[in-house]
């Protein structure tokens, strides 16, 4: 299932376009000393949840986890998750090498049109480890601002590739970027893919974010895969109440509007179990 109602650094996040959105990290910090990395922590079961992409606002009192851009600050005090798009490059703001965007047969940009983003080429170990160095840089800035985990989006990024890539291709990539966060002392989250759930111990995957696991019926997939560590974003009020019903108390949910606007701003929306 291709993501849905992720808002990347819009007009709803402008202030945060010039911390961070997009492709223009800075320098890495230097690589931890293994005796220095933290071990990684998974989110708790059941918490409350807020995911805050298109901007940050302050989190009500019943939320214990929160996730936002790699270019915003973690809140204080609670579990904060740090977003970063993975797999594609983002609009207006690309600024990748043009080896690493993936092109057709006839050298067109192979484009999520959805997002009008262009998939990474990964299609290779060495074409990989490139693009891993590189969001590798926004990872390291997740742990340098004090985040607890990263959401590497865009796994299914494979299934709109025109055959072009396949899911041992995103599998191969996403256990670079594992071993980058872990590194760091950060979780890694699977996003969405619910398809390739069951190889999360293998590739060391701490939790998921699944969006619209109610809608789809696919909440019990992750469950079972992450053993209740999964954080559900749902979009409309019939996908939140099957999440809910599906969750039992064991999975943390949110509704949100599908902007995801900050909290005061037009169309905002957020209600939990």
């Amino acid at each position: 299932m291709s993501r849905r109602g992720r808002l990347a650094c819009g007009l709803a996040a402008l202030p945060l376009l010039l911390a961070g959105c997009g492709t223009s990290a800075g320098a890495p910090g230097p690589e931890p000393e293994a005796s220095e990395a933290r071990a990684p922590v998974a989110p708790p079961r059941g918490a409350g949840l807020d995911y805050q992409l298109g901007g940050a606002y302050r989190p009500d009192d019943d939320v214990q986890v929160v996730v936002r851009d790699h270019g915003a600050r973690p809140a204080r005090g609670l579990y904060n998750v740090c977003y970063v798009n993975a797999f594609q490059a983002q609009p207006g703001a690309r600024g990748w090498p043009e080896e690493l965007l993936l092109r057709d047969g006839r050298g067109r940009e192979v484009i999520d049109e959805e997002w009008d983003e262009v998939l990474l080429d990964l299609s290779t170990e060495e074409l990989r480890r490139a693009a891993a160095d590189r969001v590798g840089r926004w990872i390291d800035g997740c742990a340098q601002r004090g985040f607890d985990a990263v959401e590497p989006d865009n796994y299914d990024s494979f299934t709109r590739s025109g055959g072009l890539l396949d899911a041992a291709d995103a599998q191969a990539f996403l256990a670079l970027l594992v071993e980058r966060a872990h590194a760091r002392g950060l979780a890694v989250a699977q996003k969405n893919t619910a398809e390739l759930a069951g190889d999360r111990k293998r590739l060391g995957l701490d939790f998921a974010v699944a969006e619209e696991c109610g809608q789809y019926e696919e909440c019990g997939v992750y469950d079972e895969a992450f053993d209740g560590r999964v954080l559900v974003v749902e979009y409309t009020r019939a996908g939140l109440d099957r999440a809910c019903e599906a969750a039992d108390g064991r999975l943390s949910v949110v509704l949100r509007d599908r902007d995801v606007v900050p909290e005061g701003e037009e169309g905002y929306v957020r209600d939990a179990c």
